[in-house]
């Protein structure tokens, strides 16, 4: 057997124990738990490969099936995204009202609709109306809702594995999605090639009972289906139930009425949720730590929506840019966090959040380190396992070398295996931190409102990404890219910049946050009347 050979089966293999012994580390939940956590997980798993598969597509189905440019596509999601940042913030206020089964159906329901209409409808005023409203409020549940279950289906003790595993799933999924996205995009019935082989559109599509779907368009086919499959798996899902010390315990729902007057009913409750939270100084504190973290937190923004344009632009059609971001990352993440939590389970939360943070937002600059200190690469044995045995792009060293893929891959894979280690130090600790803060029977409204430094920050975004994309990379008059970018990488030296307030902010407010978060009158566990200071 030729050496790559063994190292690559090697890594499956350690892969593969590995991965059964993170799941084997969670055993003690899978006696104590009721089913609902279990197809909690199952419906997770379902929706968040759908929307890794969708979301990566969106930005490139705007543009190629829209007719948006960069600009204004880039302005289109950024819209989108603030609107889900808002029904985010009302979603955790709704699962603590109505209870965890209603508001799944409510989300199940809207994805639906959305899901069914963008795979039909390209006029940009009718899909906003039709696709991503219903899109930003069907998706902005599933965050809250899913982390109010979580605490709910375990004890005290349990929520621990029970958020561990929820990463571990939630990162495989989002694996799962990215890999099925580029699938579509190589799939040779969707794509188009030149005489030589080259594929020069992965936007073809294919008819379907008479009917013609984009490849862009079959993803959201894919994903309305998988809804489906969702919607089966929570009528298992018993309402009210509740772990306690003392084993499982089931409420029955509050009644909110029927028709106008249960909704009525419930939104008057949720207003008070709501108010009851904002109006405490404390909360503003908390809003005011995670509002530090929003610019390292954007490059997950820009690998949803400006990595794709960016890589297919760079690297070609039909590059295989699920697996280098979508695939790389989560696949690391589930390995590493385990690893950081136990190495450094002592090591105080903000520490970590500054150390991690400093690591990804410098990661951004790899891709500015110029492509001649990475060409040896290709032509040795890690070249082989990253282009041959991962990403299949040739079937042995000859072929490689004949068609050797361009030397930007090199910078990139090195820039998301460094943001991911970065992200494995800090995003735990402040998903923690952003879970546990909260005060028993407000916890769905405190993680939903902890969207709300993006609600602003997304005007920003959004057109961020279209104005580097239009700058550095942009396309001919008939969307084609063109021959070369000399200054691609200027889009993320522009990103990383951003990031860097991160680190720096949170090491100038460390004082002031650490007084103000253990002076005691203030902490979540002052009642109301200490607390409503703002």
């Amino acid at each position: 057997m030729p050496f790559v050979d063994v190292i690559w089966y090697g890594i499956i293999s350690a892969a593969l124990l590995g991965l059964v012994f993170i799941v084997w580390s969670y055993k003690d939940l899978y006696t104590t738990c009721p089913r609902e956590m279990w197809l909690l997980f199952i419906y997770k798993f379902i929706e968040y490969t759908a929307y890794a598969c969708m979301n990566m597509a969106i930005i490139l189905w705007l543009s190629k099936d829209c007719g948006l440019g960069d600009i204004e596509a880039g302005s289109y999601i950024s819209g989108w995204s603030v609107m889900l940042s808002l029904m985010a913030m009302v979603a955790g206020a709704l699962v603590d009202t109505i209870g965890i089964k209603k508001t799944l159906y409510i989300s199940i329901l809207f994805l639906l609709i959305s899901r069914f209409f963008m795979a039909f409808v390209t006029d940009p005023i009718m899909i906003f109306i039709l696709g991503f409203v219903p899109l930003a409020i069907g998706f902005a549940i599933v965050g809250p809702l899913v982390s109010v279950a979580l605490k709910m289906f375990t004890t005290k003790e349990g929520a621990a594995l029970g958020f561990g595993l929820f990463y571990v799933v939630m990162n495989i999924a989002f694996a799962v999605g990215a890999d099925i996205f580029d699938r579509f995009r190589i799939y040779e019935p969707f794509i188009s090639r030149d005489a030589a082989g080259v594929i020069i559109d992965e936007n073809v599509g294919t008819f379907i009972m008479g009917m013609h779907f984009s490849t862009y368009q079959l993803m959201f086919v894919f994903g309305f289906f998988a809804t489906c499959v969702s919607l089966f798996v929570i009528m298992f899902i018993r309402d009210g139930v509740e772990m306690t010390e003392e084993g499982v315990k089931i409420t029955p729902s509050t009644d909110y009425g029927s028709g106008t007057a249960a909704i009525k009913n419930a939104a008057l409750e949720t207003g008070k949720m709501i108010k009851s939270v904002i109006y405490t100084k404390y909360f503003w504190i908390f809003i005011g730590m995670l509002s530090l973290t929003l610019f390292v937190r954007f490059i997950f923004f820009h690998f949803h929506y400006t990595f794709p344009k960016y890589g297919i632009r760079l690297l070609g059609e039909g590059a295989k840019i699920g697996n280098i971001y979508g695939v790389l990352n989560p696949v690391l993440i589930i390995y590493l966090v385990p690893l950081v939590a136990y190495f450094t389970k002592k090591v105080s939360s903000y520490k970590m959040m500054i150390v991690g943070s400093i690591v990804s937002a410098l990661s951004c600059f790899i891709v500015a380190i110029p492509t001649v200190y990475f060409e040896s690469l290709t032509n040795s044995v890690f070249g082989e396992l990253i282009f041959i045995k991962w990403l299949g792009m040739a079937e042995n060293m000859e072929a490689l070398i004949a068609n050797p893929p361009t030397v930007d891959y090199w910078p990139m894979f090195f820039f998301i295996v460094v943001f991911t280690v970065g992200e494995a130090i800090w995003s735990p600790r402040l998903m923690q931190f952003t879970a546990e803060i909260a005060p028993k029977g407000k916890e769905g409204t405190y993680i939903a409102l902890s969207v709300l430094p993006f609600f602003l920050a997304k005007f920003f975004v959004g057109p961020m990404s279209g104005v580097l994309l239009h700058a550095y990379t942009p396309v001919d008059e008939a969307g084609k890219a063109m021959a070369s970018y000399p200054e691609h990488y200027m889009i993320w030296v522009w990103i990383g910049a951003t990031a860097v307030l991160t680190p720096v902010g949170l090491m100038i407010f460390k004082g002031l946050f650490n007084k103000a978060l253990d002076g005691g009158d203030e902490g979540p566990e002052g009642s109301e009347e200490e607390n409503a200071t703002a």
